[in-house]
């Protein structure tokens, strides 16, 4: 790193938000730099300034954690008139280190890509790093060497505000309306995702789903200077019974591996040991975890789903379905599954949002209605347990936002297991 050349070396710098990303920020930049802090809810933390001391200074950069919204946030007009020096943690990153990046994004199955990519690598031997939204602030990592390798789980939150980061590799895994009332239209979140695409310099490459319609939509036209491979189901197909992995049956995670096998070929890794690991991957807790299975019964707590899109996959691949969903719905979501699917569903939905749910399903499938959760699943249970001779599944997978009445999806997911 060229320190003279850097732009966050020797700089005035506000971090605003002190979250995990902000934190991180502070603690790598403060050495180098003189950093202010600055937080919408006052919190005790050495160099936190007040809201009327941020708006008589200057600053060279200021870097912004990803759930700030600058539509939102107590800021909003001072960082819209400082536009051009926002930066994010990735940023950051970029400047300091040219290690390769594995940077996934898309709307579902980005936790799970990265999981399985970190686990493969590792298996064969790479100084591999998983960071970014899945849970570990780039900027927290110690000990990096030249030959260190990042999977980087990238939200549209990160990448809007991103400047300069890029990746070697980069995948938009796909894309469906989601978090619209961050990027206010369907345009701005594609936009903020193609991000990843455009920084990208011509020794890059660039995985997309093939027959992803937003995606190609957005392609069409457009000239990336990365070279583009769209990704189909196909190498997953051809492998799947070879796995005996249960986890990858769903459309989803078929989707997750197609991804995860491209790039692996890219990388030249060793096909035996790649098999091996993807045979015993669990996935993560909470993303569509088989938390209890008997000949005629299974039990799948997918918590993380927020969106139809992304129960749509485990819909489509169990039997007579005992549906509970409920939450705070995304706005512009739309329930969309083929009607042969339909008759196998049966829609328990909970919470105070019922009445979007059941405009999204009446019709379509068999419906009841509950105040909450427990009362939603004591009422399937009490169903199922009559059912002795059919085979059936009981799917957690709530198609909406936790926060009317847990902290996050973990907190759901952990409340629906216990």
């Amino acid at each position: 790193m060229d320190k003279k050349s850097n732009i966050f070396f020797n700089k005035k710098i506000l971090v605003y938000g002190l979250g995990k990303s902000g934190l991180s920020a502070y603690n790598f930049l403060k050495k180098n730099n003189n950093v202010i802090l600055y937080d919408d809810f006052q919190k005790k933390q050495k160099n936190l300034k007040s809201y009327k001391f941020i708006l008589k200074k200057k600053f060279d950069c200021i870097i912004i954690s990803p759930g700030i919204d600058i539509s939102k946030c107590r800021l909003s007009k001072f960082l819209k008139k400082n536009l051009k020096n926002v930066y994010t943690d990735l940023d950051v990153f970029y400047s300091y280190y040219k290690n390769d990046c594995i940077t996934i994004t898309g709307t579902n199955g980005k936790s799970t890509t990265c999981q399985l990519l970190y686990e493969i690598l590792s298996k064969q031997r790479y100084d591999v790093r998983l960071v970014g939204n899945i849970g570990n602030p780039i900027l927290s990592i110690k000990k990096i060497n030249p030959k260190t390798i990042f999977v980087v789980e990238a939200s549209s939150y990160q990448l809007e505000y991103s400047q300069i980061f890029t990746s070697k590799y980069a995948a938009i895994l796909n894309i469906t309306p989601d978090h619209i009332e961050r990027h206010k239209t369907l345009e701005r979140y594609i936009k903020a995702k193609f991000k990843i695409l455009k920084n990208q310099t011509k020794n890059s490459l660039g995985f997309i789903k093939k027959n992803d319609p937003l995606i190609q939509k957005k392609l069409k036209g457009k000239k990336f200077f990365c070279k583009i491979i769209k990704v189909s189901m196909h190498k997953a197909n051809k492998i799947i019974n070879k796995l005996d992995n249960e986890y990858f049956r769903t459309e989803a995670n078929k989707e997750n591996l197609s991804f995860v096998l491209s790039i692996s070929e890219k990388l030249k890794l060793k096909k035996n040991l790649l098999i091996k690991t993807i045979k015993t991957f669990k996935g993560l807790k909470y993303r569509q975890q088989i938390i209890y299975k008997k000949s005629l019964i299974t039990i799948i707590n997918d918590s993380k789903s927020t969106t139809f899109s992304s129960s749509i996959g485990i819909l489509k691949s169990n039997p007579n379905i005992y549906w509970l969903l409920g939450g705070i719905y995304k706005k512009g979501d739309k329930f969309n599954l083929p009607r042969k699917y339909l008759s196998k569903i049966k829609a328990f939905i909970f919470g105070k949002k019922r009445s979007y749910f059941n405009s999204q399903l009446k019709g379509k499938v068999y419906i009841e209605n509950f105040d909450n959760l427990k009362d939603a699943f004591l009422k399937v249970l009490q169903i199922t347990k009559k059912e002795k001779f059919i085979k059936k599944t009981i799917l957690f997978s709530p198609s909406a936002a936790s926060f009317d009445n847990f902290k996050n999806f973990e907190d759901r997911g952990f409340y629906f297991n216990k």
